[in-house]
């Protein structure tokens, strides 16, 4: 159900036109590459704000996205994927490799089907990266799956993507938007370690909360 690698794309469509993005999104675009091989399985997102909606690929490896199979989807689009791509506002295209997974004790493969997804971006200098996963794998992740409505943590080391430079990414999985005020996550941003790190200027993240739509999308056998 879940890849090494992650291709993380936002797409942004006209009010006017929305309907058939997600209708094209569904039965043209998703099902197209779920026959290229390596492709594992896709979940939807919405984004909690705005009508920006997220395809979350998990892909086996990141050779996948240059193998001869993908490039000619991409380079042979229909009529309608080219109108799409080229009128879709606010593209975002990410390309990661995962660095760390960790769960909940008590969360099964399921997590991944969590309700929320929280998906957390840093520019860490390259000086910086040690200390920075330390932090996160041994202190941060450990002290939020302490909440019961935090599932799962992945984090990937971003190697492609625009329009951000973007060098890590972190995708949260909730099972309610309860926990971000939760007791757990207020002590995750209080300790000396992370008041320490967010002194550096180069500490500030952005930050997208995801809702899931519809069920995981996996290549037909």
């Amino acid at each position: 159900m879940k890849g090494a690698t992650v291709l993380f794309s936002e797409m942004s469509p006209d009010a006017d036109w929305e309907d058939d993005f997600n209708h094209w999104y569904d039965t043209h675009l998703i099902p197209v590459r779920l026959r290229v091989p390596g492709f594992v399985s896709v979940q939807r997102y919405c984004d909690t704000d705005r009508p920006n909606y997220l395809g979350l690929f998990e892909i086996t490896t990141p050779e996948v996205l240059v193998s001869e199979e993908y490039e000619r989807i991409k380079s042979q689009p229909n009529a309608q994927t080219a109108w799409m791509l080229a009128n879709t506002l606010d593209y975002a295209r990410y390309l990661g490799t995962e660095i760390s997974d960790q769960q909940r004790d008590d969360a099964g493969d399921d997590s991944l089907d969590a309700p929320i997804l929280y998906a957390v971006f840093f520019s860490v200098p390259d000086d910086r990266v040690d200390e920075f996963n330390k932090w996160y794998n041994e202190e941060h992740v450990p002290l939020l799956l302490k909440c019961p409505l935090w599932q799962r943590v992945r984090r990937f080391e971003i190697y492609d993507g625009e329009p951000q430079p973007w060098t890590h990414m972190a995708l949260h999985y909730i099972t309610d938007m309860a926990a971000f005020d939760s007791d757990e996550r207020a002590a995750a941003r209080d300790t000396d370690w992370y008041k320490k790190l967010s002194e550096e200027p180069w500490f500030r993240s952005s930050y997208l909360i995801f809702e899931r739509i519809g069920e995981r999308f996996k290549p037909k056998s």
